[in-house]
C-alpha cells in the first residue's frame, strides 16, 4: 500500500458555522505550478505503527540509501554499512527535506523521500557525491524515536557519510 505525501503543497482549512451547531469545512489546496517541483513528497513504502511520530529535537534513529534521482546512482547508505544513522530532528543537522519529511513519519515506516535539490544540497552540491542542483531519492527507515524501538529494532547508530 503506497500513499504520497507532498509538502510542497500548502492547504488551509476554513470552517463556516451555519444556523445549526454543525460546521463545514473547505480545505483549498494551492499546489507549485512551475517546472520545477520544490521539496520533498513522502511515498510509503511499509506502514509504520501510525501513532508514534518525531518531534522537532528528538534523537531519531533511521536506515537510510540515498541515491541520485536522475540516473539512480548511489551516494551513500546506512544499510550497506550496517550500522543505523541517529540525528535530532529539526534543527538543521540534516538536509530540510529530512527534516521536514521524516517528521511526518511513524515509528517503523519505511518510505521513499523525493528531495528537490533546494531541499538537498542546492547549487553547492557534495563535492565527489552529489553534483550541483541534483534531486535527490532516499529510501528512509524510522527505527526509533529516542528509547522508543520499532518492533525487531536493535541498537546500533553511525554517522552520515556520503561516499
Amino acid at each position: 500500500k503506497r500513499r504520497r505525501n507532498n509538502t510542497s503543497q500548502r492547504a488551509s482549512t476554513t470552517s463556516l458555522a451555519s444556523s445549526s451547531s454543525s460546521s463545514y469545512h473547505i480545505v483549498y489546496h494551492t499546489i507549485n505550478s512551475s517546472v520545477n517541483r520544490m521539496g520533498v513528497t513522502k511515498e510509503i513504502i511499509k506502514e509504520g505503527d501510525g501513532t508514534t511520530f518525531p518531534k522537532q529535537g528528538d534523537q531519531l534513529t533511521m536506515h537510510y540509501t540515498g541515491t541520485l534521482t536522475d540516473g539512480g546512482k548511489q551516494f551513500d547508505s546506512s544499510v550497506s554499512r550496517g550500522r543505523p544513522f541517529q540525528f535530532v530532528i529539526g534543527i538543521g543537522q540534516v538536509i530540510q527535506g529530512w527534516d521536514e519529511g521524516v517528521i511526518q513519519m511513524s515509528l517503523g515506516e519505511k518510505a521513499n523521500l523525493q528531495i528537490s535539490s533546494d531541499y538537498g544540497y542546492g547549487a553547492r552540491g557534495a563535492p565527489g557525491a552529489i553534483p550541483p542542483n541534483a534531486d535527490l531519492t532516499f529510501e528512509v527507515e524510522l527505527l526509533a524515536i529516542g528509547n522508543n524501538k520499532a518492533p525487531g529494532f536493535s541498537d546500533g547508530g553511525s554517522y552520515c557519510q556520503i561516499m
